[in-house]
């Protein structure tokens, strides 16, 4: 264990440091070393895309080099923490940089998040900046930051962007009148980015990364799926998750590629921004993947420029990835599997010819060790057999903000404790079966969830599926299911258990109760709050089944 310049513990220590760094899985340079580099090579060469505003690698270092030198005038030293809360706009990235050329920590905060979400964050992590819009969509951010402020007592200083709220420092401002940046050295292994879980079953937890684990992860992208600074990155998902903030904020570094921000999703728009821009692979989640097919396939152009869609974050039914093929038949469609705390532990499939494998499974371990182990005794367990996911490798982070929080989540081997459920073939692909939380114990045997949900999701009035435990008085709990369907589609309980049997599903997994619902309940990243879900089923258990749609 170490102290970082933040002050907060983290598992490092010179025997992970040395394992990591002699096999080459850490390559001891950070961003902003990265970035100059970039910058000094191909200086007018397009970084990044955001409607109109195209920078060059040297445009985007000298903004970020204005933010740095603002930032340190403003007192900050290494080790302090700069929030952003910021759609996905070019000023995103900049900030992202500044921080790594002066050793601060960045905190992505996700956009949706609202008073008491931003309050716990800013609170939590000390930060003593944070930047913010002054209005997006309808939401006013500087009023909800003076709610906020007003009962803190260190508050951060506000600066706000593309706005002039009254008593507020201007983005556009910062650093301008500053003596010029001088570089400084900052170390690969101090913490560079603090990431905040959606904490669906409990308080938010910070996820705490290095520069190097973060490369860790991008390098073994490069190299798996052949990346090139030809390749332009579209990317959707919000740069306040760890999607977008590493495939957009830092992969434009890492790999000289362009990126190309998108801050509201819409999917005509988004097939026809792939076209013009050229868009060769992204990274999203679930509802990207079938909105955009469904824009293809309604428009019917291809996306000819698109070679890979990998979608994770949220379940992704194998239906989904077999139709998002047929419709973009240039392009590799698969499903990859990770976390803000260990980001990509699987990376899908490498080409077409695996196109069913990406679509069956949640992709191929690369970079990783993972374990299979017994939810209940910890006890390895062979091939094929599923049990909760445990990771181990260069890129998982080294730690969380609380101390706590880290000694719970690892086991005495230093593997991570993922509460996933999963098998692994024997040539390391990946099959996520569930959730350690989301088991249904129906008269002592345990149903996976998933499993219904993936057989529901092939249904074609079915857009999503969500099946969580409900208590039962004889059998504790039994399986109950909450659906999304298609436009003018209708569905009963005894059409789906029809439709279950019909695909050979034991008719002790079949949901005993069913609910239409207009939207799912939903975490910043696409996954579905099953939490809520089973607080509602525990709600309706009592109800007669006349409640049920």
């Amino acid at each position: 264990m170490s102290i970082d310049a933040s002050g907060w513990s983290t598992r490092l220590d010179d025997e992970l440091i040395g394992q990591y760094t002699q096999a080459g899985a850490w390559r001891g340079t950070t961003t902003a070393e990265l970035a100059r580099q970039r910058a000094r090579e191909t200086p007018d060469r397009v970084a990044v895309v955001d409607g109109h505003r195209r920078l060059s690698f040297a445009g985007l270092l000298q903004e970020a080099e204005r933010i740095a030198a603002g930032l340190r005038d403003a007192g900050l030293v290494p080790g302090d923490v700069i929030s952003f809360q910021l759609p996905n706009w070019w000023e995103s990235a900049a900030i992202n940089l500044a921080a790594a050329l002066g050793g601060w920590v960045v905190n992505p905060i996700v956009p949706i998040y609202r008073d008491a979400e931003v309050g716990f964050i800013l609170g939590d992590s000390g930060a003593k900046v944070i930047f913010v819009p002054e209005r997006f969509r309808s939401i006013d951010y500087s009023a909800m930051l003076d709610r906020i402020l007003a009962s803190m007592d260190k508050p951060p200083r506000v600066i706000t962007v593309r706005g002039n709220a009254p008593g507020r420092n201007a983005f556009e401002a910062l650093g301008r009148d500053a003596a010029p940046w001088q570089p400084l050295t900052v170390s690969p292994d101090a913490i560079k980015l603090l990431l905040y879980t959606s904490g669906t079953t409990g308080r938010p937890k910070g996820v705490l990364h290095s520069h190097n684990t973060l490369m860790a992860e991008l390098d073994a992208v490069s190299q798996f799926w052949a990346v090139t600074p030809e390749d332009v990155v579209f990317m959707p998902s919000p740069v306040t998750h760890i999607t977008g903030y590493t495939y957009a904020l830092e992969y434009v570094f890492v790999a000289g590629v362009k990126v190309v921000l998108m801050d509201r999703w819409e999917a005509d728009a988004a097939a026809e921004l792939v076209r013009t821009e050229g868009g060769t692979l992204t990274v999203a989640a679930t509802p990207f993947l079938a909105e955009l097919t469904d824009a293809v396939e309604r428009g019917g152009q291809s996306l000819s420029s698109l070679r890979l869609f990998a979608s994770g974050g949220a379940p992704v039914p194998p239906e989904l990835v077999r139709r998002a093929a047929r419709v973009m038949p240039g392009c590799v469609v698969c499903r990859v599997y990770g976390s803000s705390e260990t980001p990509t532990v699987t990376l899908g499939i490498r080409s077409r010819a695996d196109q069913e494998r990406g679509a069956v499974t949640d992709g191929q371990v690369v970079n990783n060790d993972v374990r299979i182990a017994d939810p209940l005794t910890g006890a390895a367990l062979p091939h094929g057999v599923s049990g909760e996911i445990l990771v181990r490798g260069p890129e998982v982070m080294l730690g969380y903000r609380r101390a706590e929080d880290t000694a719970d989540a690892f086991d005495a081997e230093g593997y991570f404790r993922t509460g996933d459920l999963g098998c692994v073939s024997p040539d390391g692909f990946i099959t996520v079966t569930g959730r350690k939380k989301d088991l249904i114990i129906r008269g002592g045997e345990n149903l996976s969830p998933k499993e219904v949900e993936d057989i529901m999701h092939a249904h074609p009035d079915v857009v999503e599926a969500a099946v969580v435990a409900m208590p039962h008085a004889r059998l504790g709990e039994t399986p109950c299911a909450y659906v999304v369907l298609r436009e003018g589609a209708t569905m009963t309980l005894d059409s789906l258990s029809r439709y279950l049997e019909q695909a050979m599903l034991a008719r002790q997994k079949c949901p005993e109760r069913l609910f239409v619902v207009d939207t799912m309940p939903k975490t910043a990243s696409g996954k579905i709050l099953k939490h809520e879900l089973r607080t509602r089923a525990a709600l309706a258990a009592a109800q007669p089944e006349s409640a049920a749609s």
